[in-house]
């Protein structure tokens, strides 16, 4: 008996993928196939042990045919190839014609999954067949060139055809599941995304009040013997933008932060004259509202990283209708430094057409953002 090996090849075992591939195979395989045993069986049986040869061939082959909706066939593909070719000797022996048909439908089920050789184990799928049909031949001695035709070449080809259909069903389902299993983990992307979208706001949220918290106790503590007055002032600032973050912490929690970009351009105002840095903001025209969030976080994160990583004397913002520019001097003659939290603003812009540039040049750092495309939709409008 040719020697074939089952390997499940197929990924789409376990989860709910598993369970709705399992449900669409066992409708679409299970019944047309033991509709036809049956059909067979009563249009070709001539006799009780015909019908008893045919129904344990069509047993055999539900059996398989069921453990591979499963994902489980291999642990049943020796015993069921066995009693196939079995009920098909046994038939070609009683003049049984259709007995072959538990046994074709087993080899299309097991034939397919093989890692290789799988032609080979076809052709000698097919010459056992072929053979163990040819066994009519030493019990009947008459029209031996139809018995020939009857036992042995129609019930080859048929194997081969079968086995050639169920390559292409079982391609039909592999890219069913890989489509199923594409959707989940998109969703599970989705999911990663949004909590890498929630860190990211946190981190604005935090890390800016903590770097400008620790800006206004320096500040303070500078002015502790000289101006008392300036000291409280600052200190009450602190106190009430640990409680604005308190606040913005809680709204982020509950998906109702909105940045509000005029928030952000007082806000940074504030901080650049309150570490000795002059400002000035220049405004081309009113911003666009689908666009003043995302520049408010552009403004917000530029502005921390001039106050941590630059020893700006100067900041010039320029606001446009839907874009902003952010320059300002005192940047490293070092080379240009990566900011992570530009690199995330970046991506941010893109997914809703929008660009960012930076720009390092004699000393000068630009930040740059703008809307493109929403530039161009209203121009045609």
């Amino acid at each position: 008996m040719t020697d074939i090996r089952p390997v499940a090849r197929r990924t789409w075992v376990g989860g709910a993928v598993h369970a709705r591939l399992r449900r669409l195979n066992l409708f679409t395989t299970v019944p047309p196939l033991a509709i036809v045993g049956v059909v067979l069986v009563v249009f070709t049986a001539h006799s009780w042990w015909h019908v008893v040869i045919q129904l344990v061939g069509l047993a055999a082959a539900l059996v398989t045919a069921e453990r591979w909706t499963a994902g489980d066939f291999v642990r049943v593909a020796r015993p069921c190839l066995a009693v196939a070719a079995a009920v098909w000797l046994a038939g070609a022996l009683t003049d049984s014609t259709a007995g072959f048909y538990g046994l074709s439908v087993v080899g299309s089920f097991l034939i397919p999954p093989l890692p290789r050789h799988r032609l080979a184990a076809l052709l000698g799928l097919a010459a056992l067949v072929a053979a163990l049909g040819a066994t009519n031949l030493l019990v009947f001695h008459d029209h031996i060139g139809n018995r020939l035709v009857q036992y042995a070449a129609i019930p080859a080809l048929a194997v081969m055809v079968s086995t050639g259909f169920m390559f292409v069903s079982q391609r039909f389902y592999d890219v069913v599941a890989e489509l199923e299993q594409s959707r989940e983990r998109e969703a599970e992307l989705a999911v990663v995304r949004e909590r890498m979208r929630f860190a990211s706001d946190l981190h604005d949220i935090q890390g800016h009040t903590l770097h400008v918290v620790k800006l206004k106790v320096a500040l303070a503590e500078k002015l502790l013997d000289s101006d008392l007055d300036r000291v409280r002032q600052e200190l009450r600032e602190v106190h009430t933008l640990v409680g604005d973050t308190i606040v913005q912490t809680k709204e982020l929690a509950y998906a109702q932060r909105r940045l509000n970009l005029s928030a952000e351009l007082e806000n940074a105002k504030n901080l650049f004259e309150a570490a000795g840095i002059h400002v000035r903001v220049e405004r081309e025209a009113e911003v666009n509202g689908r666009v003043g969030e995302l520049l408010g976080q552009v403004l917000r994160e530029t502005t921390t990283n001039i106050l941590r990583h630059a020893q700006a004397r100067q900041v010039r913002i320029t606001l446009s209708e839907c874009g902003i520019a952010i320059l300002n001097d005192g940047a490293q003659e070092t080379g240009r430094p990566e900011f992570s939290g530009l690199s995330t603003l970046r991506q941010r812009l893109a997914d809703s057409g929008g660009e960012l540039e930076v720009e390092q040049r004699d000393g000068r750092f630009l930040t740059a953002a703008a809307f493109p495309t929403l530039r161009t939709r209203e121009d045609s409008r």
